[in-house]
């Protein structure tokens, strides 16, 4: 599967030529808009964790322009309405649907969830994706929590997608722990470096991972990597 880095939590996956994006913040992200252009990115689908303006900047600019499904929660559904979005498949912790060439599993995730309005975005959530290629896992914003335990019950992870930053989410050090909890030894970071509280060393990331066997991709913005 290609990945696409897009900074912050903004990421791409591919999936047999369908284009799955995830929390789409690029241009009031100083550290992407100079590298990625939120007017020319492609998406079938466009999945959100959360409301928070961090994950939803260019949610509905993107969303219109190429009529992706938007996946999330009941309550951004509502809100994407108010916008005129109505491309969208609401759905909530626990449930799982298939989408055709994928099917989502929406699990726990442990932060909170406004949107830029000051509007309740309902809770946050985490996905695993399965697809014929492989399956993997986003925990969307996250403290470490021991609902992840359960991911491996669900899939045999390629990847996980998983937050380092500290301060609003999951350490390096608690990610090191999610890893372990779901059994997965490829694990790319995000929701690090785009703010003065979330700045991280990424050499003693790597070593924090690679010290238990696993391996941490932090892509350069813009970069697509094939993960398997």
């Amino acid at each position: 599967m290609n990945f696409t880095y897009y900074g912050h939590s903004c990421f791409s996956v591919e999936i047999k030529g369908t284009k799955l994006l995830f929390d789409p913040f690029i241009t009031p992200n100083e550290l992407a808009n100079k590298v990625v252009n939120a007017d020319t990115i492609e998406a079938d689908y466009i999945l959100v964790s959360h409301g928070h303006a961090d994950h939803t900047a260019d949610l509905v600019s993107i969303a219109k322009r190429t009529g992706a499904k938007v996946i999330c929660s009941w309550e951004i559904y509502e809100w994407l309405g108010r916008q005129q979005i109505t491309n969208v498949h609401p759905m909530n912790t626990g449930g799982k649907w298939n989408f055709g060439d994928f099917t989502v599993k929406v699990v726990v995730a442990h932060h909170s969830s406004g949107l830029p309005d000051g509007s309740y975005g309902g809770n946050p959530l985490g996905f695993i994706v399965s697809a014929e290629e492989g399956n993997f896992y986003y925990s969307g914003d996250t403290a470490l929590t021991l609902d992840m335990q359960l991911i491996p019950t669900w899939a045999e992870l390629n990847f996980a997608v998983l937050p380092i930053g500290s301060n609003f989410t999951m350490d390096v050090e608690d990610a090191v722990r999610c890893a372990a909890m779901i059994k997965c030894q490829q694990i790319i970071g995000v929701h690090y470096d785009t703010f003065g509280f979330i700045k991280i060393d990424h050499d003693q990331a790597k070593k924090a991972f690679a010290d238990t066997s696993c391996v941490l991709h932090l892509p350069k913005i813009g970069e697509t990597i094939e993960v398997k």
